[in-house]
């Protein structure tokens, strides 16, 4: 068992405690006694005040043999260190209930951590919820400074070789050279700083552009800060990691401020419970969320956040995996409030840039991932389905079984199925807190459920089964980001093991195992006090890190070293205050690196050669599955040390497991250890008399075959019929020695269970798909801004799953299949991949490549297809680009492809793609790809997707056999239709058979739409009316708008149904041949699928009286600039380098509530570029990004305002600009107000320094100048009702009764950014 190294001073007891949100686990040693473990509430006013002092004083009450009376001080006589983890900054982050304070910022940008990245949190909610910022006041300080040069200048056009200038020109913390285009006006400062002062505020968080690498006016208005007499001032080039991005720096600064004062005013009482009301004499820790410990004093609300899961991955780590096979371990923390999981390999793997409770925080965290609600977790039956939260019961009033009115929730299932023993159970429920369990009441609302089950669906199941279900959907619902979080990564799964930890784990480790193919799972004695005892086992650690800006070869070597060598000076001195000697601590140090023309950096661990360019080019291929050629330079953004003061032979537990696991040898357990039988369901088998043991009374070598319950004092383990368990010192180890084959029984009959579990299912290989593009593609589109999807279709060529990122993609892949597949009808065969862009083949826009790869069964005819679509970022066009805002026809949008066959009998068709990339050039004024490396790395990218999905298929039907798998495909289907039908029927009571709306494009086009609903839940949509096809770009395929009608249903359904071909087959969709929805094979579309999609999206949701008009609009905003020369010198054509994003607007309001303001709505949910990475990268100047207040539209509920974004050219660019809703005002409803025009701006220098402000009208593109800058006004929201009066009109937008708590996750590591695009689908 680990140990703390004591320190030599005669005091003896260490105690280690974690305060989680329902409960606070305590451990404590003693010499030559045994150990106290402790579980007491967290919160219980009625007995004690803090529970952490409260379980101190138990622990010394013990070991003293004297009760300590509460209230009274404790004494520290024998108390050698405690350390702790708390929820305190992570509550206080949930309820909103921080210190309030003032953000300070660089003027421009006083709305930047409201409009933050501006994606939507949910991709399918109506009414969108943003997380309230948490500082109370803003004020914009004009300062401001910018990167002199830039990435993309492959022509070195800027000098950054230069002396400094000082006050104009200077050197930044990383080497850059750093223009101050405005100074620090001190005298302002003071004045804002003395007005926030009168108001009240006592705390200040201070974020300016740049300050990672230039914090000088931060520091200043720092000090300033204290002279007025501000109590706690955060700022970003401090508190946060030091890394670039504004956006989370600055959240982190607004964190720190908010949370610490927090936590020190929590310290300050808990110090005082001690005798002397001080810990100075006690070594006192706290736990971070990077897995370190630091000294109470030095402990903040920013890096406590998740101090208590990181206790229990540390605690995972040290006593769970042995570093003799080196066997890596997937820590699954199951608890009463949350489910994380994190993975350990031998070191801990970190985040820097995480999330949580909405709120975005730059700080090393250990990547652990809330995944679910855990215990409290409540059962639904909804749209024929089992489904499993996200909703939680929380501890109040918890589930059914805690007596206090709740919910059913997972914990009642384990209940229910004799998982959990009430007998074995605290009793501490109820309004008096000492009842036991309430076993009948969950007998009674499983009855009947069981009875409004059936009644649905014509079953007999028992409520038995029903509550199997509802578990076996909960665990496959877990499975899914595990098999992310490892496979993501590109480890493979089945080679891990399970470490189990938290009250619930036991009772779903075996489980969950069998699902992921998982032979072992390790359950440490004390898992179910994990995180407490992995506060016991931890190291003090410290660390520094600092922006570089190096290129990594041999010559740069020697000044990395260099500030290595400085960090390690810091940390030591650092760690050297807290008590460590200098011979315990060890180093760990990173260079985070990625290669030039990308932002994907991985922070690289020195390794044992110090070769770290080769250790970067290992990770890079094992998590992207490539390298990049030899000559594609390496780039160092960051240097960092960790330091870590060993606290002696803390890795005991994992040794001996690897020693007892090879060494001892096991004996079945013995008949008199069984304490009592007990009936427990089981999948295989149902209702068994299963043995129960008490954990304490089996010996060391013992071993169980299952069916069993091993129970101890605070947990359950419950191991399946045919899994064996060896009890060793201080864990259970389990075997799963059982086949995971499922086929077993399956019949052609649907089962609910089996329906929600195959949805699960298909949803895991879509997403499992899209892990696989993002890791092996290489363009930025695709990798960093998500923009792809991937799909799974029958054998009809109809969608069965897809894992949209992008809305617009939602189901129209399954037209570019269909063409396909009616192409090729019979001439398929293994090792062709397919491949099409061409808007007659079911293409949205050129841009947007299809690659679609047949699956083939046992008769060797197509079982499936799966396909992924990614946008290339270069296919040429004309003037460079592939969206010119001004084409009128599709030859000038790039290369087009009706359908291409890209592999032929395993061969890769490179030669015949790259002449299609270049075949643009033909025609006037337009160029070929410039970047077909990319283009064709991405093609692979595409394939290699669509073959692991086409593996996991195979495995699938190999598991449960063809026939069972197609059975599902067309039942999940089904599903949908019936939950389509079912809102269409509520929509036809509540608005009548007949709806319609018109909708007019700034051009004059119109969007007609008329939608006859009938009494068996059909409907017809019927665009006749709608204008002709354009001599623009706003013309959009048929793809487009089926895709805008599957988005729209499920936002009015307003809960998860699958998204498949189901969903549209009640409905029969007319577009008129001709129509710009409809249009010829020759119209220009570019612009069709990120303008004309949104205003259909408008259409749809304005006939059925359920929003009035979001922004209309994606704000397509490009610029271009020109370089590099051919073997002769001659300027190349087309663009050097391009950036091009989607900028957010208004959304419209609702009869439920006001529009959101500044957010990507509808058809596009891509998150905008940070203001430090886009002047990094390019040769702009972002002056201003802010919320356009007033622009959204007057109601009861006013509708979201729009943006303004101001970008400066610092060398001669083209600016495309194309948008909409220049022309028409974004309607209201209900008597609500429209929403503003936007507007975009050329504001040229001229020549004096004055301005002139230009319209470029709604689509443009224009050559501008250094000095020049575009401006864009983004659209407002409509609003809804009469300003002033009461809600009009009820909508028919279907929202579902919540009985429990949103789940927010917790912990929000490496999963964040992937799953946060994925909508709330799992």
């Amino acid at each position: 068992m680990g140990s703390i190294t004591p320190v030599p001073s005669g005091k003896k007891i260490k105690i280690a405690i974690d305060r989680g949100g329902t409960f606070t686990d305590v451990w404590a040693s003693a010499p030559q006694k045994s150990d106290v473990v402790l579980k007491l509430l967290s919160v219980d006013p009625g007995n004690y005040q803090d529970a952490p002092t409260e379980g101190i004083r138990r622990v010394l009450s013990i070991y003293g043999e004297c009760e300590i009376p509460r209230g009274v001080p404790l004494p520290k006589s024998d108390l050698e260190i405690v350390r702790m983890g708390t929820t305190v900054a992570t509550n206080a982050l949930l309820e909103r209930k921080g210190r309030r304070h003032a953000l300070l910022v660089t003027k421009g940008f006083r709305d930047l951590l409201r409009i933050g990245y501006q994606s939507r949190p949910k991709l399918f909610d109506l009414d969108i919820v943003k997380p309230e910022v948490l500082f109370s006041e803003v004020r914009e300080i004009d300062e401001r400074v910018t990167i002199e040069g830039f990435d993309e200048d492959i022509d070195g056009t800027v000098r950054t070789d230069v002396e400094e200038v000082p006050g104009v020109l200077v050197r930044g913390s990383s080497g850059d050279l750093m223009r101050i285009l405005t100074p620090l006006n001190e005298t302002a400062v003071k004045a804002t700083l003395q007005q926030l002062r009168q108001t009240g505020i006592e705390s200040v968080a201070i974020c300016f552009t740049h300050s990672h690498i230039f914090g000088n006016h931060e520091k200043r208005v720092g000090e300033l800060a204290a002279e007025a007499g501000f109590d706690h001032i955060s700022l970003s080039s401090e508190v946060a990691a030091k890394m670039i991005k504004m956006v989370p720096r600055g959240s982190s600064a607004s964190a720190d401020a908010y949370l610490t004062p927090e936590i020190k005013q929590y310290l300050r009482g808990f110090v005082k419970g001690f005798e002397g009301s001080h810990l100075d004499d006690v070594k006192c820790d706290f736990m971070q969320s990077d897995g370190g410990l630091v000294n109470y004093k030095g402990f903040s609300g920013l890096k406590g956040i998740l101090s208590g899961p990181a206790g229990g991955v540390v605690g995972c780590a040290r006593t769970c995996y042995e570093a003799v096979s080196k066997t890596p371990i997937v820590c699954f923390d199951m608890g009463g409030t949350s489910t994380d999981v994190s993975r350990f390999g031998g070191t801990f793997e970190h985040v820097f840039e995480s999330t949580t409770a909405g709120v975005t925080i730059q700080s090393p965290q250990l990547d652990i991932n809330t995944v679910a609600a855990g215990g409290g977790s409540i059962l639904f039956w909804r749209n024929g389905l089992f489904a499993v939260g996200p909703e939680s019961a929380s501890s109040h009033p918890g589930p059914a079984c805690y007596r206090k009115g709740g919910p059913l929730a997972v914990t009642d299932a384990n209940l229910f199925l004799g998982r959990l023993v009430p007998e074995y159970f605290p009793k501490i429920f109820g309004e008096s807190e000492k009842e036991a369990l309430d076993a009948e009441i969950v007998a009674e609302k499983f009855l009947e459920l069981a009875r409004a089950i059936n009644a649905e669906t014509g079953k007999a199941m028992t409520p038995q089964e029903i509550a199997y279900g509802y578990l076996d959907v909960a665990n496959e619902a877990m499975c899914r980001p595990i098999r992310s979080l490892t496979e993501g990564k590109g480890y493979e799964i089945s080679k891990h093991r399970l470490g189990v930890f938290g009250g619930a784990g036991g009772q779903h480790a075996c489980e969950i195992a069998l699902k992921l193919g998982i032979q072992t799972v390790v359950i440490h004695k004390y898992s179910s006090i994990l995180s407490a005892y992995g506060m016991a086992l931890a190291d003090v650690v410290h660390e520094e890190q600092e922006p570089t800006n190096e290129i990594y070869n041999k010559e740069s070597l020697k000044a990395l070293n260099q500030r290595v060598q400085a960090l390690k000076k810091k940390v030591s001195s650092q760690l050297r205050q807290q008590g460590i000697l200098k011979e315990d601590i060890e180093y760990e140090c990173y260079l985070n690196m990625r290669y030039q023309g990308t932002e994907t950096a991985m922070m690289v661990l020195r390794p044992s050669d110090a070769d770290f360019k080769a250790e970067f080019l290992r990770i890079h291929l094992r998590e992207f599955s490539f390298i990049f050629p030899a000559e594609r330079p390496i780039l160092v953004d960051d240097v960092r040390v960790r330091g870590i003061g060993r606290s002696g032979t803390n890795d005991e537990d994992g040794q001996l497991l690897g020693e007892e696991l090879s060494k001892m040898k096991f004996k079945p357990v013995l008949e008199s250890l069984v304490e009592k039988e007990t009936s427990v369901y089981f999948k295989s088998g149902g209702l068994q008399t299963t043995p129960l043991y008490m954990l304490e009374k089996l010996s060391t070598g013992m071993s169980i075959v299952g069916p069993a319950v091993i129970i101890d004092k605070t947990q359950t383990l419950v191991l399946i019929p045919g899994a064996e368990a060896r009890i060793l010192t201080s864990h259970v180890v389990i075997d799963i020695n059982v086949s995971k084959t499922s086929s077993d029984g399956a019949s052609l009959v649907v089962d609910p269970i089996q329906l929600s579990v195959f949805g699960h299912r298909f949803m895991s290989i879509a997403e499992q798909m899209g892990r696989t593009l993002q890791k092996t593609a290489v363009s930025l589109n695709i990798k960093e801004r998500l923009d792809f999807s991937c799909a799974i279709f029958g054998p009809d060529a109809g969608l069965v799953a897809n894992a949209p990122h992008i809305p617009v993609h939602l189901g129209s892949m399954s037209y570019a299949v269909q063409y396909q597949h009616e192409l090729y009808k019979g001439q398929l065969r293994p090792g062709d991949v397919l491949c099409s862009n061409h808007p007659e083949s079911g293409g949205t826009h050129l841009p947007d490549i299809t690659v679609i790869t047949p699956i083939f069964g046992d008769d060797q005819q197509v079982a499936f297809y799966v396909a992924a679509r990614g946008h290339h970022t270069d296919i040429g066009g004309y003037n460079g680009t592939s969206m010119p805002p001004d084409s009128t026809e599709l030859w000038q949008e790039g290369a087009q492809m009706r359908s291409f066959k890209l592999i032929e009998n395993d061969h890769f068709d490179e030669e015949g793609i790259i002449k299609v990339l270049l075949e643009p050039a033909k025609y006037p004024g337009c160029n070929g790809s410039r970047r077909l490396s990319d283009n064709i790395s991405d093609l692979k990218a595409q394939v290699a997707a669509n073959n692991k999905g086409a593996t996991l298929i195979k495995a699938l039907m190999s598991e449960y056999t063809q026939e069972v798998v197609q059975f599902y495909m067309h039942a999940i289907q089904k599903n949908a239709e019936i939950a389509v039908r079912s809102y269409l029927s509520q929509a036809l009571m509540s608005l009548g058979p007949r709806l319609s709306a018109i909708d007019s494009l700034d051009n004059g086009s119109e969007v007609h739409l008329n939608v006859s609903i009938s009494e068996d839940g059909t409907a017809v949509f019927d665009f006749t009316g709608t204008g002709c096809e354009m001599l623009s770009n706003l013309n959009a395929p048929p793809a487009i708008t089926n895709s805008a009608i599957i988005y729209t249903l499920r936002l009015l359904i307003g809960s998860d149904i699958p998204m498949n071909q189901g969903c549209l087959a009640p409905i029969t969709v007319i577009i008129p041949p001709g129509s710009f929805l409809n249009p010829s094979a020759g119209p220009a579309v570019c612009a069709g699928n990120t303008q004309t999609s949104q205003r259909v999206v408008d259409v749809i949701l304005r006939a059925f009286r359920a929003a009035a008009a979001s922004q209309g609009c994606m704000n397509c905003l490009g610029f271009f600039g020109s370089g590099g020369v051919d073997a002769y010198g001659n300027p190349l054509p087309g663009s050097a380098y391009a950036f091009g994003e989607t900028v957010a607007g208004g959304s419209g309001a609702t009869a439920k509530q006001n529009g959101a303001n500044a957010v990507a709505v509808h058809m596009t949910n891509t998150r905008i570029t940070d203001p430090e990475s886009l002047e990094k990268r390019y040769p702009v100047i972002l002056r201003e990004f802010s919320i356009r207040e007033g622009s959204g539209g007057k109601g009861v509920h006013s509708g979201g305002n729009g943006v303004v974004r101001d970008i400066e050219c610092r060398a001669p660019l083209k600016f495309s600009v194309i948008t909409e809703r220049r022309v028409v005002a974004p309607y209201g409803l209900d008597g609500g107000g429209e929403g503003s025009k936007g507007a975009n701006y050329w504001v040229k220098r001229n020549p004096g320094g004055s301005e002139r402000w230009v319209s470029m009208g709604p689509k443009n593109m224009v050559q501008m100048q250094a000095g020049d800058r575009c401006v864009i006004h983004t659209p407002g929201g409509g609003g809804w009702g009469i300003a002033g009066g009461e809600g009009g009109f009820s909508s028919a937008v279907q929202k579902e009764a919540k009985n429990g708590v949103a789940h927010i996750p917790r912990a929000a590591g490496s999963l964040a950014a992937f799953e946060e695009t994925q909508g709330g689908q799992h």
